[in-house]
């Protein structure tokens, strides 16, 4: 009955050791509460750490080893942008989901190209979260169309004239420009009547060449360069 006991308990540690940690930058504390219980409720995800500012962000980093970052672009001492650009010089695969109340806001266009996953609007954060965050933990992001065009207006400046195609397939090509569009792997198989690990294959194929790691990256890349 003892050892029953004991691989039950095992069983119930292994569980929580492989739930997603996710780490939260916001300053509001009622929003920063609520989302920590949230995140706590959920079977796939834990609170790793919740902070009203972002002053120690590198540490925190390395300290807990959050997979996904949830992090409000306006905090006192240090915004969330200069933070992302922090964080990028250390890790490239943590996800970073932006969390702003205006998404036609310049500040979540200089994140995206600082090196954010994509974002969140503040006001849908509670229905569409964990949305936000499977996406992009599966390499895609919460990136709509008007950022997608706001990406392209901010980038028609400092375009460096480059053409290259990085020796993308036309297939690949299509996906990239579906991607610069805002949509989302689930809209792209259905564009293009392909099944969803069809896409997930042809956007990994995509990063590779591209060298970056998420959709964010490849859409500022891709109109850097004119690749769509």
């Amino acid at each position: 009955m003892g050892k029953l006991k004991f691989a039950k308990s095992n069983l119930i540690a292994e569980t929580v050791i492989m739930k997603t940690g996710i780490l939260i930058y916001e300053d509001n504390t009622d929003l920063r509460e609520a989302l920590v219980h949230l995140i706590n409720t959920s079977q796939s995800y834990t609170c790793a750490g919740a902070f009203d500012s972002c002053r120690k962000v590198i540490s925190d980093l390395t300290a807990l080893n959050p997979m996904v970052i949830l992090m409000d672009i306006d905090m006192p001492g240090r915004n969330g942008i200069e933070a992302v650009k922090l964080i990028r010089e250390v890790n490239k695969e943590v996800k970073i989901i932006m969390l702003t109340v205006f998404d036609d806001n310049k500040n979540v266009i200089d994140a995206i190209c600082a090196g954010a996953s994509g974002y969140l609007l503040k006001k849908y954060c509670f229905e569409e979260l964990f949305d936000a965050i499977t996406e992009s933990l599966n390499g895609g992001a919460p990136l709509s169309g008007n950022v997608a065009r706001m990406v392209l207006d901010h980038l028609a400046h400092t375009s460096s004239g480059a053409t290259e195609k990085f020796n993308l397939t036309p297939r690949e090509m299509e996906i990239l420009n579906a991607l610069v569009k805002g949509y989302n792997y689930k809209k792209i198989s259905v564009s293009f009547n392909i099944g969803f690990e069809t896409v997930k294959k042809h956007i990994r194929n995509i990063y590779e060449k591209l060298q970056v790691h998420n959709q964010s990256e490849a859409v500022a890349k891709a109109l850097k360069n004119k690749i769509v």
